[in-house]
């Protein structure tokens, strides 16, 4: 199995322990609040854009480009929070969902609290008891086998690769 498939399946298994434990778990289909308060545009992995370009290119034509129209108007430093340039903001949902980057794939059941990398909604949940005996996955693990996945640069920067 290619390393970034492995990284996908690794994630998906914790995402699914965390589920058969919690079931009333905020990150469900329906939610994007993460989506529509991005601190910054992700960071992809070469391995991770090349898998991204291959949903884009199942989507039809005019949404294609009104995704690229989105991520050209971005500008280099965008004021956060922002929403995903990706999020169909009237259906909520992520037209590119299994070609999803892995920032997207692991936000809500891993953290990295030095970077303030969690989704808040969860952390007052159990903060106040609602959710118990959470076990966060440690993004920074995530983050060291992303390492070996190819140059890392915004999705921005990538699509500019594409023009």
């Amino acid at each position: 199995m290619p390393p970034l498939s492995q990284l996908h399946q690794d994630i998906d298994d914790h995402v699914q322990y965390i589920r058969q434990d919690q079931p009333d778990w905020l990150c469900t289909k329906g939610c994007d609040t993460c989506c529509r308060q991005l601190a910054d545009l992700p960071q992809l992995s070469a391995a991770e854009w090349f898998l991204l370009r291959q949903g884009l290119a199942a989507l039809p034509c005019e949404h294609q480009h009104s995704i690229r129209n989105k991520v050209a108007a971005l500008p280099d430093q965008p004021p956060s929070p922002i929403t995903c340039p990706l999020l169909d903001t009237t259906t909520g949902a992520c037209p590119v969902y299994a070609h999803r980057p892995v920032a997207c794939r692991s936000y809500g059941f891993y953290v990295q609290r030095d970077k303030g990398l969690y989704c808040e909604d969860i952390k007052l949940r159990v903060t106040d008891g609602s959710l118990a005996n959470v076990v966060w996955g440690n993004h920074d693990a995530i983050d060291q086998r992303l390492a070996t996945q190819g140059d890392t640069r915004s999705l921005k920067a990538w699509f500019e690769t594409e023009d």
